[in-house]
């Protein structure tokens, strides 16, 4: 975009209009959660990494899925800690283009990548025989790099058109983030094409990957119950359960951001189901699924086993010498 086509160099993120203090409060448990995201998502890649038992297309997936958590917190949250510390401190135009960007991108991906996970546990549960052949390595590498490609280049797509707009004021943002839609209404030009856009890309990147998601797990729910094993049943129940409060939760933010009538979301409203994307989903993903997951238990105890029998070998050694 040519210099003189945009005056506005940056742009302030009004965040949450709410009282000072209330700042604060929310400073401290947004950076608790921030913590606890970070924490939990890097413990997740660190088993998975680490015990060999976990080296599975189920717990690959879950990796990257992993990965995305911690890119959302790291893309949107530092920013929001700011802002509650001090709401006129700017984003430059750059950085709210960028972040814009990787926002977009994880969330394309992720979609994709639930797509994968669903379909991975249609495999394993409906056709245990073929699994390994079916979702080999190369498969699933494909898979993920697919994800991750369209996941971006549909993103590139949103960017060049917002960067065919001027930008020459106002330079406030009703968001605590550059979202798509805030970032579009301080456009001084026409930006139905970029709406009509963003239209399209729901149905191909929400609509679609919900249906195949429900599709899937229709499959998986009427094969469980021939399942004769009640150990067997539960188990997959279980799991089941799990990734459909992830899909829920994800998706269901996404329609009603994306594809619900505007007038009936306000503006604070709409922070608040961004919330989702920005803090609770990625919170609450490593919990479902390690919480509820026996494997990713088994595997921390031997971790924490193998620490502890080193830290006992090094003490004695230690006394020995």
């Amino acid at each position: 975009m040519e210099e003189n086509q945009t005056s506005v160099t940056d742009f302030i993120l009004l965040g949450f209009c709410l009282d000072p203090r209330i700042h604060m409060f929310l400073f401290g448990l947004f950076s608790l959660f921030y913590t606890f995201i970070l924490l939990e998502n890097g413990i997740i890649l660190g088993l998975i990494a680490l015990d060999s038992r976990l080296h599975t297309p189920m717990y690959f997936f879950l990796s990257h899925l992993a990965l995305i958590d911690i890119a959302y917190a790291c893309n949107t949250v530092p920013q929001m800690l700011v802002n509650l510390l001090n709401p006129a401190k700017p984003i430059s135009f750059a950085g709210c283009i960028t972040q814009t960007f990787l926002f977009l991108s994880f969330a394309h991906t992720e979609c994709l990548l639930l797509v994968m996970m669903s379909y991975d546990w249609y495999v394993a549960i409906c056709h245990p025989l073929r699994y390994s052949a079916i979702m080999s390595w190369r498969v699933c590498s494909t898979l993920t790099v697919t994800s991750w490609a369209c996941g971006f280049l549909l993103a590139l797509v949103h960017m060049s058109l917002i960067l065919r707009l001027p930008f020459c004021g106002p330079h406030e943002i009703n968001h605590f983030f550059c979202e798509i839609l805030s970032v579009l209404k301080l456009a001084c030009a026409d930006t139905r094409l970029n709406l009509l856009v963003i239209f399209v890309a729901c149905m191909f990147i929400i609509v679609g990957p919900l249906c195949s998601v429900l599709v899937s797990y229709t499959r998986i729910l009427a094969a469980i119950l021939r399942i004769q094993s009640a150990e067997g049943c539960r188990k997959a129940f279980s799991t089941c359960s799990s990734h459909l409060c992830v899909v829920g939760l994800f998706f269901g933010s996404a329609i009603v951001m994306y594809m619900a009538p505007k007038s009936r979301h306000p503006e604070e409203q709409q922070k608040i189901l961004f919330l989702f994307y920005s803090l609770f989903n990625p919170m609450l993903n490593p919990l479902i699924y390690s919480l509820r997951n026996a494997e990713v238990k088994g595997a921390m105890r031997r971790a924490l086993y193998k620490e502890s029998h080193s830290q006992l070998v090094g003490h004695l050694n230690h006394q020995l010498m």
